[in-house]
């Protein structure tokens, strides 16, 4: 994409204001004009004075003009940074829906510190750009325009001069725009490492103090910022030069205009007022020039930026919503996988041919080894992907054709991260349900034997959980997300390793309140505890991607397969005898 093609679409994008776009393109031509006729009244009352005429009327019409520039530039500026602001918020707005639509894959691949860096990055040079363009450059642009008709009307001599510093203006924009660009893509690509290095130690900073890295990941940032650097610099030196070379062919410009100036008066071709009117040509246009080479910089230098934003903007996430598609309607959980197929690769990743049907209200475990395909397989039942083969029902709806939103409304899932967010508990809990009374929280958090260590924590539940639940133990980290299971109240419960994080004390205390949440619906478990599948209606043991055994535990164990072996080798966690027998 090209500086032309960015600016472009930039600016297509105000096209959403409306009306307020036209007025303010309006008024700036206004203001454009008003600029360009005050060198010609100075250059009319100039001549005025030497001839001793009136100059009330040329002074009349400039304080008019001038009054009126005036008013125009007070409202172009005013709503010029409401409309700026307005739209920078509704584009990181839109930014910000695409990034938690994309798959986890994507941001996995991307990273969490480069992402944010796009949207706030990208939002404030599309802001930037926006507003520059309704103060400055649309006036000036129209300026430059008419000031080349006018000043060849008036002494085509004189208007050739200004033609060549516009030409020089051009001519050395474009060459060091050519020079740096693929500088200026490097610089932005070394932001994006600065940013995403900052992101991962930040999120990761207790494995970097526990570790004793911190000199290190220290060392390495400023190594990431020594090359950003040493790319940025060859950009900035072009840049300077352009800037020194500018003001050269400026000064040079207003010399000539001056020196041929004076040889036209002297021949009696030119006025002293036409020289006023000319230098304030000059003038004026070397200040448009300016602004435009500014702005040209500027825009050369976020046009990396705006790429990566666009490129977000752009980007299609895995799953597409209908928005006309109907609700799911009355789900009971009853779930068919239909010769279901999802591929990663071409390298035999992913799952194939899963063919099973689990009817409304039993319980089914996936097991298997890891990268067997049990996530992939739950992830197409939320809808996170889509099978490239078979089908999903829910009921007699193919899930693909159901409203998203009423799909995920249907099940609810306790992952084995309990994915908390650095809000009150009891927020996190509502997240299950937010029209949720604080009777309903309450009664979740007694279901999911998390009341007691709530009831502990200053403030109770307005107690704030900290990023990702850093202020909780990982076992009241689970207990939250079970909480929030419970209180959604979905007819169709995902576990993947819920209780993985808890210890057997408090897996027993848990294990009755899930299954008294199990009662009625549809279960999927994903599990390494004997305990936690043992009571499964069906067990689906997977392996590369496919079923090669399934049925009860019972069949399963004394079939002799695989399961039968990661049972004997310890691949399923015995649970203790107080795990089935406490109450407390």
């Amino acid at each position: 994409m090209n500086l032309f093609q960015i600016y472009k679409r930039a600016l297509g994008m105000l096209l959403k204001e409306g009306w307020p776009v036209a007025y303010l393109a309006l008024a700036n031509a206004a203001i454009g004009i008003v600029q360009l006729a005050e060198p010609v009244l100075f250059g009319a009352i100039v001549d005025a004075l030497a001839n001793q005429r009136s100059t009330f009327s040329y002074i009349g019409a400039w304080a008019g003009l001038g009054l009126f520039g005036i008013f125009a530039s007070v409202i172009v500026a005013v709503v010029a940074d409401r409309m700026a602001h307005r739209r920078r918020l509704a584009v990181m707005a839109e930014a910000f829906d695409k990034a938690i639509t994309l798959p986890i894959s994507y941001h996995a691949q991307a990273g969490t510190g480069a992402t944010i860096r796009n949207i706030l990055a990208g939002s404030d040079a599309l802001s930037g750009t926006w507003l520059t363009f309704l103060r400055e450059q649309f006036s000036a642009f129209v300026a430059v325009c008419l000031l080349t008709p006018l000043a060849f009307w008036m002494e085509w001599r004189l208007a050739l001069l200004l033609l060549a510093l516009a030409i020089v203006y051009v001519t050395l924009n474009v060459i060091v725009v050519r020079r740096t660009s693929e500088g200026q893509a490097q610089v932005e690509q070394h932001h994006i490492k600065v940013s995403g290095r900052v992101g991962d130690v930040i999120s990761n900073v207790a494995i970097v103090q526990s570790y004793a890295r911190l000199s290190a990941e220290a060392a390495s940032l400023r190594n990431e910022m020594q090359q950003l650097l040493s790319v940025q610099y060859p950009v900035l030196t072009w840049w300077g030069v352009l800037t020194v070379l500018n003001r050269a062919t400026a000064t040079i410009t207003m010399i000539c205009v001056f020196a041929l100036g004076a040889y036209l008066l002297s021949k009696g071709q030119l006025s002293v007022g036409e020289i006023v009117s000319f230098v304030g040509f000059a003038t004026l246009l070397i200040g448009k020039l300016d602004q435009l080479s500014g702005f040209v910089t500027r825009l050369f230098m976020q046009a990396p930026t705006l790429e990566t934003f666009y490129k977000l903007l752009d980007t299609e996430a895995d799953v597409v919503q209908d928005n006309n598609a109907p609700a799911l309607t009355k789900p009971n959980g009853d779930v068919r996988f239909d010769n279901v197929t999802y591929r990663y690769d071409d390298r035999g990743h992913g799952i194939f041919g899963l063919d099973f049907q689990v009817p409304a209200g039993q319980t089914v475990a996936l097991v298997g080894p890891t990268g067997a395909g049990k996530t992939t397989a739950l992830a197409l039942l939320q809808r996170i992907r889509d099978p490239e083969e078979g089908r999903i029902l829910i009921g007699d709806q193919d899930i693909r054709h159901v409203n998203l939103t009423s799909l995920r409304q249907a099940i609810a899932v306790v992952f084995q991260e309990a994915g908390l967010f650095n809000r009150s508990l009891a927020e996190n809990i509502r997240m299950g349900r937010p029209d949720a009374t604080d009777s309903d929280v309450q009664a979740a958090a007694e279901m999911a034997q998390a009341a007691d260590f709530i009831a502990r924590k200053p403030g109770e539940l307005t107690f704030i959980a900290g990023e990702r639940g850093g202020a909780l133990s990982g076992g009241e980290r689970q207990r939250l997300a079970i909480a929030r299971a419970i209180l959604k109240d979905a007819p169709i419960l995902v576990l993947d390793e819920a209780t993985s994080a808890l210890d057997t004390e408090t897996e027993g205390r848990i294990k009755r309140a899930l299954d008294t949440l199990r009662q009625g619906r549809t279960t999927f478990i994903i599990a390494h505890r004997l305990s936690t599948v043992a009571d499964a209606d069906i067990i689906l043991v997977l392996d590369q991607g496919r079923i090669i055994e399934r049925g009860t535990f019972d069949q399963l164990k004394s079939a002799g397969g695989m399961f039968a072996k990661l049972v004997a080798e310890g691949g399923f966690t015995e649970p203790k005898k107080t795990e089935t027998t406490t109450g407390k």
